[in-house]
């Protein structure tokens, strides 16, 4: 795929796979990660050949959003997948820097041995609470809660300022994209990290809008023609201070 490099304000946006792009990316000069792959959810092969918007929106829904690529891998290549991109995306960050990835219930497992696979060392994990205004199932528990993996590159001191280890914030009633997740959810898991901050898989720019809001340089990658250009607009819009570049 042709590379395409956008500069808007202190953001710098490739089009383009992330696995190629990482490579070409100069090593140390990266503060942490902060990205929201695709999960590959599902629990069986139809599941996983079913395009994204039917596995995540009603079906009301359907058709609102561009479809994304890279959701259907079984659990096997989603764990060798993984450990490709952050062993590449861990060779650009400096020592003691943070990896923090997206992953749900299904993949928690296989994404915790993927980030040790990769080369970092493994810290934890931050529940985000989608609150009860996520999707009911009848007879069953919600599935309220998906989760932050966290990270660091080596060994990380003692010291700087403290973030919380739960976050609860509804899914945006707006979105740009469809797995889009809220700015303030970003903004709180970038309070401990310093940029710039790199973020394989851009989507719709959320933790670029987020970065814009801390003051910190941004990194995004984007796979997908129509979220790079919803990405672009929406960082063009935080850089003029529209109110709108917050939805997710």
């Amino acid at each position: 795929m042709h590379i395409a490099r956008r500069e808007i304000g202190p953001a710098t946006l490739y089009l383009g796979d992330a696995l190629e792009i990482l490579t070409d990316l100069a090593p140390g000069t990266i503060g942490a990660v902060l990205t929201d792959p695709p999960y590959c959810s599902g629990g069986n092969v139809r599941d996983r050949a079913m395009p994204p918007s039917a596995k995540y929106l009603s079906k009301e829904r359907f058709g609102a959003y561009p479809e994304f690529a890279g959701d259907a891998r079984d659990q096997r290549s989603f764990f060798a997948w993984s450990t490709l991109w952050m062993g590449r995306a861990r060779r650009l960050v400096r020592a003691g820097g943070l990896l923090v990835t997206f992953t749900n219930w299904r993949q928690l497992p296989v994404t915790t041995d993927a980030v040790q696979a990769g080369g970092w060392v493994w810290r934890g994990i931050c529940p985000w609470d989608k609150t009860e205004a996520c999707r009911p199932q009848l007879g069953r528990y919600r599935v309220q809660a998906e989760y932050a993996v966290w990270a660091s590159q080596g060994a990380r001191p003692l010291a700087g300022p403290v973030a919380p280890g739960v976050f609860r914030a509804s899914v945006p009633r707006v979105k740009h994209h469809i797995a889009g997740k809220p700015v303030e959810l970003m903004a709180g898991l970038l309070a401990i990290m310093e940029g710039p901050v790199l973020d394989p898989f851009m989507g719709s720019g959320t933790v670029g809008v987020a970065c814009l809001e801390r003051g910190l340089p941004y990194v995004g990658i984007e796979i997908e023609p129509a979220y790079f250009e919803v990405a672009c607009e929406r960082l063009e819009a935080a850089v003029r201070g529209r109110p709108d570049a917050s939805a997710s």
